[in-house]
């Protein structure tokens, strides 16, 4: 049974998740200081972590600074009353995979939860066969991780099932609509800038350290392409 922490100050918002969840065959860990949230992220390994930003104590923003910098790959879907552009984009450049304004329907939170919970999930990324090598970047679904000159780059889950997605059909280019329908398996939003900051997360893991070629392109008004263009 896959098992979701739950950082949730609002006793009864969290009671509420935490029943849906349950339902739909998770096992939920609620917690609603961010301090605790975090060591347990750390030391449970949580398959998903759904993330209010308003904690108290450690805020959701620092909970998910934190992990991300000590390497902790678990996705995180943050639900928030805090929906202006600024505030999704922050929370994804952090290293947030998903984001929910308060307030939603319980049916899409568990939808986006085992979306989530798909990308995490190590074992299915081990059935996609062969590591992918393209110049100096290396791309290996069995340890759902990249490597650049032969450095581990310290991809997501989902930065991996996005780099896996273009590596697979280098050189073309998919929509951003595409790429949300298959790394979050779901349509994309009015003003929706999912995809560009992960785009821009990799960016900054693979092309800023690769040596000598750049590899994530855009086709400005279309979409993404993965291919190895020299410096």
């Amino acid at each position: 049974m896959p098992r979701v922490l739950i950082l949730e100050d609002d006793e009864v918002i969290g009671l509420v998740l935490a029943e849906h969840l349950a339902a739909a065959g998770f096992e939920p860990l609620l917690v609603s200081k961010g301090e605790l949230g975090l060591t347990r992220l750390r030391y449970e390994q949580p398959d998903v972590c759904v993330l209010d930003l308003m904690l108290p104590g450690r805020d959701g923003w620092s909970v998910i600074e934190t992990a991300r910098a000590e390497g902790i790959g678990t996705p995180i879907v943050v639900v928030s009353a805090r929906g202006t552009e600024y505030d999704r984009v922050h929370a994804l450049e952090l290293g947030a995979d998903d984001y929910l304004v308060k307030p939603f329907s319980m049916k899409e939170l568990v939808a986006r939860v085992q979306a989530a919970a798909r990308r995490g999930m190590r074992g299915q990324e081990q059935q996609r066969g062969e590591a992918i090598e393209i110049e100096e970047l290396r791309i290996d679904p069995r340890e759902v991780q990249a490597y650049v000159d032969g450095e581990n780059a310290g991809l997501t889950p989902t930065e991996f099932r996005l780099l896996y997605t273009l590596a697979l059909d280098p050189g073309r280019v998919a929509t951003r609509d595409e790429l949300l329908q298959k790394i979050w398996g779901r349509r994309a939003a009015h003003r929706d800038r999912t995809v560009d900051v992960f785009v821009r997360r990799l960016r900054d893991k693979i092309d800023r350290r690769a040596p000598r070629h750049d590899f994530i392109h855009t086709r400005y008004g279309v979409g993404y392409k993965l291919e190895a263009v020299p410096k």
